[in-house]
């Protein structure tokens, strides 16, 4: 980690603790507040031997802050558990919670307000996620904080090409259909699909019935009922869906497609008149369909009621101390002419990055693409198909992103591999 911002998170650390042995609340308040400034999207303690490793994602990619003495680790994972409300002494089984309404500012201490939009100027609505689990030495902690109502609130704040902000925008107009993010953990799909759910609420000005289904709700949305699935008490999607449905909506968010139920629920929803805005695990938009194919998802199902699929990655953004790569060997086998590489200045914390740059598909099953879908074709033949009908994919938006000097082609190797 940067030694600078190592150096900021112990120096607030040590404000807090005015010189005195630091308490389990001073050195959580300060985790949470230094981890908003330095824009972590998770913070993970993790307990060992000598005591536990904090670190922070940043950017997407994992750094280890400092250390926190063995003799206190144990009561800052409880701390944890005490404002997420889960049960201190049960530590022999992983538990999930959220730390409710807590508002952090750089440089003071959290405080608790209502669940509101933020207005203009003010400091950010932080909703936090909390997660343990057993582990050998004690309870690993992994906190997730998520900026629900601040930045990135509409489509055209994401970075989406033009294109295809236009083309997700026209399909929310739609009355009915499945309209599917998908992507990997941590790729941005609950932004997006946030940002879709707001553009909805100010295109029906009111007109229309829209309801969710999440786990967790990671943003307050106004003009959205919006409703949190419990498992334990049998409040699943399957069947918090099979309610909604009398509940006559008109538009639902269901945060996840984890299972056949759940998709089957979802494409009868949109059979019957109901736009559904909803994320699922997968590498590419044509693989979206080939996962939910294998899931038991009939193909009519697919071919009708999808509108689209979005595909999406992020990929960290070169800072301006980046540098024009000076062999063939940094291209890392990119069909590029040109690439810049990362530096490292004190402005990006000496890591050649600052923000990331959101690289998206979307796919529409029309035409010869539609009746591959009837037919089960495979991927690589569905993504061809798309191509043909004018669809660019991520890896044609890396490599221009990578000519164009925004990101390095070890970045993009790191997020999309070395298969391609």
């Amino acid at each position: 980690m940067p030694t600078s911002l190592t150096d900021q998170y112990l120096a607030e650390l040590a404000a807090r603790a005015r010189g005195e042995t630091a308490t389990a609340v001073e050195i959580v308040d300060s985790l949470l507040s230094s981890a908003q400034v330095a824009g972590a999207s998770d913070v993970h303690i993790i307990l060992d031997s000598g005591g536990s490793q904090v670190c922070w994602r940043i950017d997407g990619v994992l750094h280890e802050v400092t250390r926190i003495g063995a003799e206190i680790a144990p009561n800052v994972v409880a701390r944890l558990k005490v404002l997420a409300e889960l049960l201190t002494y049960r530590t022999e089984v992983p538990q999930e919670g959220r730390v409710r309404h807590t508002q952090v500012s750089a440089g003071s201490k959290s405080k608790q307000t209502e669940p509101q939009e933020p207005l203009a100027g003010s400091d950010q609505m932080v909703e936090m996620r909390l997660s343990t689990f057993p582990t050998l030495y004690g309870e690993k902690a992994v906190v997730r904080l998520f900026v629900g109502s601040g930045a990135f609130r509409r489509l055209d704040q994401l970075g989406l090409p033009a294109e295809i902000c236009s083309g997700l925008g026209d399909l929310l107009l739609e009355s009915g259909g499945v309209i599917l993010v998908c992507g990997p953990a941590g790729s941005g799909k609950t932004t997006t699909i946030y940002a879709a759910l707001r553009e909805v609420v100010d295109k029906s000005r009111g007109e229309r019935s829209l309801v969710s289904l999440e786990d967790p709700i990671e943003a307050v949305v106004s003009g959205v009922a919006q409703s949190q699935v419990n498992p334990a008490a049998g409040f699943d999607y399957e069947t918090g869906l099979k309610s909604l449905m009398r509940q006559d909506p008109e538009v639902i968010l269901v945060g996840e497609i984890r299972d056949r139920l759940t998709a089957e629920t979802v494409f009868q929803a949109a059979l019957t008149g109901h736009l559904v805005l909803t994320t699922f695990h997968a590498a590419s938009a044509a693989g979206a369909v080939c996962r939910l194919s294998d899931m038991g998802i009939e193909p009519y199902l697919l071919r009708t009621g999808v509108l689209g699929i979005v595909a999406q990655r992020l990929v960290r953004k070169l800072c301006e101390c980046s540098l024009e790569a000076s062999s063939e060997e940094d291209r890392l086998g990119l069909d590029v002419s040109l690439c810049r590489v990362p530096v490292g200045c004190e402005k990006c914390r000496s890591t050649g990055y600052s923000g990331r740059l959101l690289l998206a598909e979307l796919l529409r099953p029309e035409g010869d693409l539609g009746r591959a879908i009837l037919s089960r074709s495979d991927a690589d033949e569905l993504e061809s198909l798309a191509v043909e009908s004018g669809m660019k994919t991520r890896w044609t938006n890396a490599c221009e992103a990578v000519e164009a000097g925004l990101t390095s082609p070890a970045e993009v190797r790191r997020v999309f591999g070395f298969s391609k």
